[in-house]
């Protein structure tokens, strides 16, 4: 796979090369900020790309900015959004929007080397990524949507890592269950979210959307209800 990456620090971005490259992949850029992403991801063709959240000069949102314009622009790239801490703004703004497939994650996923490869496998292949960082703490809030009273404990706990862009196989390994458990409990949470075998391999995404507009506040509610989710997960139940 090639890869882009855009980040800040230099030790982070060495490392990301240095991780990428052991584990089969080509990089194919190395940016300290996103003044030249465009050109480069127009030259490079990248399979995906990496960005920091906060960049230069004002390490504010320029790398959720650019971000936003690759996805707006080219819907087919996949990103990988990487965050120092929990924002869960930006991370709602980044499932609102339209565009291909996502990841957001803590750069403290980084440091275990196997789990940050296979996300990052996961996202190039289609899959939404959320860090469990993000899902718990959007998860423990208050819910305010009807549909959510109707999941059972364990409902909601397969939807936080669904939300994560697990497949049915990791699930069920996540929570000692058998795939058929794991498969009987989606199919439970797409009926009581009324989501329909219409919606095809969106139904993954579309529930955890689903639980991002009942719990991330009224900003962020807004925003998902005037999405038209096209992001697909790449294992659909």
């Amino acid at each position: 796979m090639r890869i882009l990456i855009c980040e800040d620090s230099v030790l982070l971005r060495e490392g990301l090369v240095r991780l990428l490259e052991h584990g089969g992949h080509e990089v194919v850029a190395a940016l300290p900020d996103a003044r030249e992403l465009m050109g480069e991801v127009s030259t490079a063709d990248p399979d995906l790309c990496i960005l920091d959240v906060r960049l230069p000069p004002s390490y504010t949102d320029e790398g959720i900015r650019a971000a936003h314009e690759l996805r707006r622009t080219r819907p087919q790239l996949p990103v990988l959004v990487l965050s120092q801490y929990v924002e869960e703004r930006y991370a709602s703004e980044m499932i609102a929007a339209q565009g291909g497939a996502f990841g957001y994650l803590l750069k403290d996923r980084v440091a275990d080397v196997g789990e940050f490869i296979e996300s990052v496998e996961r996202i190039a292949q289609g899959a939404t990524v959320l860090d469990p960082e993000v899902v718990a703490q959007l998860l423990t809030r208050r819910s305010r949507d009807d549909r959510m009273q109707q999941l059972t404990d364990r409902e909601r706990t397969v939807l936080s890592a669904l939300a994560e862009g697990r497949s049915n196989q990791s699930i069920a390994a996540l929570l000692f269950l058998s795939e058929a458990s794991v498969e009987k409990h989606i199919t439970a949470i797409f009926q009581k979210l009324g989501l329909g075998a219409d919606e095809g391999g969106n139904r993954r995404v579309l529930a955890a959307i689903a639980h991002l507009e009942n719990v991330g506040g009224p900003v962020a509610a807004s925003m998902l209800n005037d999405h038209n989710s096209t992001t697909q997960s790449g294992t659909a139940s």
